[in-house]
């Protein structure tokens, strides 16, 4: 059965995890509500990441460049890119979303929910979190 995780603007829904497919894959659904954005820049060395717009349409900024993920168009990126995305319209926006190999599964955003839902988030709490599973925070300038 499908895990649901909320985090506020964005809903992701976990159809296999690194524990289902022995660490071959993550695969989940992310709905992106208006506006919704990844605010924080950042890459990981382990896996890469491809995604696959379902609904609506998401911006992903990638290595500094932007790209528009529309229904049935796709995107992959290489492991050690920077990237980060939003929802620039006014209607939500789906996409699957595949990490191969899978090494997050669900506890990642499962902990990352739990400080978002605790108040003021703490950026120190939110970087040790992403640090410790493997996503490494970048700072734009």
């Amino acid at each position: 059965m499908p895990e649901i995780i909320n985090l506020g603007a964005l809903q992701l829904t976990f159809l296999q995890s690194k524990d289902d497919t022995a660490g071959s894959l993550d695969l989940f659904e992310m709905t992106l509500q208006p506006n919704a954005r990844m605010p924080i820049p950042h890459y990981h060395d382990r896996w890469d990441e491809t995604i696959y717009g379902l609904s609506g349409i998401s911006t992903w900024r990638i290595d500094g460049k932007d790209i528009d993920v529309a229904p049935g168009e796709t995107v992959f990126i290489r492991r050690g890119l920077v990237h980060s995305f939003t929802n620039r319209s006014h209607r939500p926006a789906t996409c699957l979303c595949m990490l191969s190999p899978g090494v997050l599964g669900p506890q990642y955003f499962k902990e990352m929910a739990a400080l978002l839902t605790a108040g003021t988030p703490d950026p120190a709490k939110m970087k040790e979190t992403m640090l410790r599973y493997g996503l490494v925070p970048v700072l734009q300038s």
